[in-house]
């Protein structure tokens, strides 16, 4: 019986050419010259340090650009909105969701039950199997849970025939 897996993954060695990428554009930028700015990558977590809550805000959105460079979703990016100010710095810590969490897990397996679709989803820890008969069915089921909105991207693999 044809089946695939929905997951969520991001790669280490991606987000580590992003914070790299990041890091050596703000070396270059004009308006970083003389500013004391820190890039740091740790167990999928890239720390931005700045002078000020604006250049973290600006070093948010290279980061972000050098990750769309990279092919990873920008949505994948967890942060606080407002940049953490400890001694003369500010501090912005940016985590990645990696999996699915259970109740993402239970909507998108509500999200294919209530589009009729002769396939069966099951929540396997932190990804969803799906299995049906045909092919076709599964083709529909991907992408009913792309036009979805759930605030993270999802992968398939794992396709079997």
């Amino acid at each position: 019986m044809p089946s695939f897996d929905i997951v969520s993954e991001v790669e280490s060695a991606e987000l580590l050419n992003a914070a790299q990428n990041t890091e050596r554009e703000i070396n270059n930028r004009y308006d970083f010259r003389k500013v004391d700015t820190q890039v740091k990558f740790a167990n999928d977590v890239i720390s931005l340090t700045a002078e000020s809550d604006f250049q973290c805000d600006q070093m948010l959105d290279i980061l972000r650009a050098q990750l769309i460079k990279r092919k990873v979703d920008p949505l994948t990016m967890d942060y606080e909105p407002e940049p953490t100010h400890r001694g003369k710095a500010f501090t912005v810590d940016v985590k990645f969701k990696q999996g699915i969490e259970t109740d993402v897990a239970k909507k998108i397996v509500k999200l294919i039950k209530d589009a009729k679709l002769k396939v069966q989803a099951a929540i396997q820890g932190d990804q969803v199997r799906v299995t049906g008969k045909k092919r076709d069915d599964l083709q529909q089921a991907m992408q009913a849970v792309r036009s979805a909105d759930l605030g993270q991207p999802f992968q398939f693999n794992n396709f079997r025939d």
